[in-house]
């Protein structure tokens, strides 16, 4: 396919799968419970952080999640007390545990008292045509509390070599316009454009088999190289795309 006829080709796919029915197997489905900005953003972060494996499995540890918060978020993490903390006992998915879980809500409730919020932490370093480094600042604030080394690998360091899917994917359902009503647009600092493609095996296997992507490894350079050729095809919104990719790997084994 030429540009012309792939620029048609996947802008159809998007148009099959940037539609409801999308949540029904997607774990965006879970801040989709929620209509507080603020349970959203927690809710889609926390569900996006632990977004990687079995789909279901994701979706059933993260309702399961939501229940050990009061299915209120916000207010728990804002609220809570340190016996509150017994609630989330037992949680684990893969290998984030309860205690990754513990310095995750810590380190929220310190992001919302001294940092104006999620929005605010990521959008302070946004640049105009990257969330890359932004992201990466926004995991030092994260982590600017005393913590456990090996929490640290469940938010990934675009300035550091990583494609930081899951990171890519919450900035997608907070910052894309939700007329279709998948994505939120709730955040308004940060536009569209700055984003970039959540990066996992299914959209680079398919970006490959339509020379979007050459690199192997799915990492940052990966992620840039793909980045640069989605905003050949729409600089406006180029992760739109990530609907297109993802939907032909997973839904018709491109």
């Amino acid at each position: 396919m030429n540009q012309k006829e792939l620029k048609e080709f996947l802008d159809a796919k998007v148009v099959q799968y940037n539609m409801p029915s999308f949540l029904e197997s997607d774990p965006i489905q879970i801040p989709h419970q929620f209509s507080k900005k603020e349970d959203i953003e927690i809710s889609a972060f926390l569900t996006a952080t632990i977004a990687w494996g079995n789909r279901k499995s994701i979706i059933t540890n993260a309702n399961r999640l939501m229940q050990m918060l009061g299915n209120s978020p916000h207010d728990f993490i804002m609220n809570h007390e340190q016996s509150d903390l017994a609630k989330i006992q037992g949680f684990v998915h893969r290998t984030f545990n309860e205690q990754d879980l513990a310095y995750f809500i810590h380190s929220l409730k310190n992001i919302y008292t001294n940092h104006k919020g999620l929005e605010t932490a990521f959008s302070l370093n946004s640049e105009p045509s990257s969330m890359q480094t932004a992201i990466s600042k926004f995991k030092e604030i994260f982590f600017e509390l005393p913590h456990q080394s090996r929490t640290t690998k469940h938010v990934g360091d675009p300035l550091k070599g990583s494609a930081a899917k899951r990171l890519n994917m919450f900035l997608r359902w907070m910052v894309r316009d939700n007329s279709t009503n998948v994505d939120f647009g709730i955040w308004k600092s940060i536009q569209p454009s700055q984003l970039s493609c959540p990066l996992d095996v299914h959209s680079g296997n398919v970006a490959r088999k339509l020379n979007l992507l050459k690199r192997k490894q799915n990492d940052a350079k990966a992620l840039a190289e793909l980045d640069t050729n989605l905003r050949k095809l729409d600089p406006i919104d180029p992760v739109k795309y990530d609907f297109a990719l993802f939907g032909l790997g997973v839904f018709e084994n491109f």
